[in-house]
């Protein structure tokens, strides 16, 4: 991963963190990407590297694209983080809940990786790693919109990575289950013990048990591995 440059998005968050300090220290020039400027200013100050910032809404794919572009930089590892959660049972779900965490978790992220595959294509290798979720295999109430986007990552990285299997890039997904980020924190007591009784090892997962598996599909070590998902969830669900 040395000298490779890597665009993460939602930056800012506890697994996007993780994931740029692992890039960082494995010599890679990092962007990062996101919403919140300051926070993205205060991560980019703690790592030791190259690093960049984009400050964009998703929304509007073609800004970002050309904010992009100026930092003169082709992508080598993309990695796909952005993601939203508006909860609720669907019959009280309206249109704004469910567009909005459908645009950023899954239309953003695919338009995102659009962009990025024409340089890729060109240099014959390329990493396109997507976060998943648990969820978007064994469904949750109160997370339709949440369940959807992420069931929708997978059916996207098995794909595309047909598409560009013979252009040396690999595209596969990483599906966290409960990790212990500021997502994570709003759960109540009663809400945390539940769920910790349903995972077999009897703890929550950490932002690096992710930055871990997503580094695997970085590295050369995964390169006979595409359309894959890798399931970091402590075994809460066995798929």
């Amino acid at each position: 991963m040395e000298n490779k440059v890597v665009l993460i998005t939602g930056a800012s968050g506890g697994i996007g963190r993780e994931v740029a300090r692992m890039f960082c220290e494995k010599g890679s020039s990092v962007i990062l990407s996101g919403t919140k400027t300051s926070l993205l200013k205060k991560l980019a100050n703690e790592l030791d590297g190259d690093v960049k910032i984009i400050d964009s809404s998703l929304k509007d794919i073609t800004n970002f694209e050309k904010k992009l572009n100026g930092l003169n930089l082709n992508v080598d590892i993309l990695i796909n983080n952005a993601g939203i959660t508006k909860d609720g049972l669907l019959i009280r779900m309206n249109d704004e809940d469910i567009d909005s965490v459908l645009n950023i978790n899954l239309s953003s992220m695919i338009k995102l990786s659009r962009i990025v595959l024409k340089n890729m294509m060109k240099k014959r290798f390329g990493r396109i790693i997507s976060i998943s979720s648990v969820v978007g295999f064994s469904g949750n109430a109160g997370q339709t919109n949440y369940s959807a986007s992420k069931s929708g990552i997978i059916g996207f990285t098995k794909s595309l990575a047909l598409e560009v299997a013979s252009r040396g890039i690999t595209v596969n997904s990483v599906a966290p289950g409960y990790i212990m980020t500021p997502m994570t924190e709003n759960l109540n007591e009663d809400q945390k013990l539940t769920i910790l009784s349903k995972i077999p090892i009897r703890r929550f997962g950490e932002p690096k048990d992710v930055a871990n598996a997503i580094k695997f599909l970085a590295s050369e070590k995964s390169s006979y591995i595409t359309g894959n998902t890798i399931h970091v969830n402590g075994g809460l669900a066995m798929i």
